[in-house]
């Protein structure tokens, strides 16, 4: 009888310790993909910010030569530093990815605006964290790339994407 019962034990622990193992291959996978991915929106983020002060905003302009772009060839720009295509255009780029509601905004994820003409994307720029996104825009004061509180855009806020 303690034979049996030796060799049931002795079976148990070889399934739950087959069991673990295999958790345990699973579990760094889904790690990794996370890390990838938040890894990459670093990157993209890191890309944006070297550019402070070296990029010039034109309307209608994709110019990576001379760093004169538009808002959504900067972020095509950026993003294809780093492997991901977007499209020109922040209308058109506002249709890439999966949506995502501005409650569950990531870093890297694009964030969309209307403007000039209300109610319609016309504006795009990057999701950095802590309420702030960086964008390639024109002003009385700027002319290029800046970091901006999405709070003070909060009445021209469209929607976001998220491509990575």
């Amino acid at each position: 009888m303690r034979t049996i019962s030796l060799k049931k034990i002795i079976a148990a622990t070889v399934c739950f310790g087959v069991i673990l193992s295999a958790n345990a291959i699973v579990a760094p996978k889904e790690t990794y993909a996370a890390t990838s991915t938040s890894a990459k929106a670093a990157g993209i983020i890191s890309t944006a910010q070297a550019l402070k002060g070296k990029v010039k905003y034109k309307f209608g302009v994709n110019n990576p030569s001379k760093y004169i772009f538009d808002c959504s060839s900067f972020t095509k720009y950026v993003f294809a530093k780093h492997g991901v295509k977007l499209t020109w255009g922040s209308k058109a780029q506002s249709k890439q990815g999966k949506f995502v509601s501005k409650s569950n905004l990531r870093k890297g994820d694009l964030v969309f605006f209307s403007v000039s003409k209300p109610g319609q994307v016309n504006h795009v720029g990057i999701y950095i964290g802590n309420g702030k996104f960086i964008h390639n825009t024109i002003g009385s004061k700027v002319n290029g790339v800046i970091v901006s509180n999405l709070s003070s855009y909060s009445k021209r806020y469209i929607t976001a994407r998220r491509v990575l």
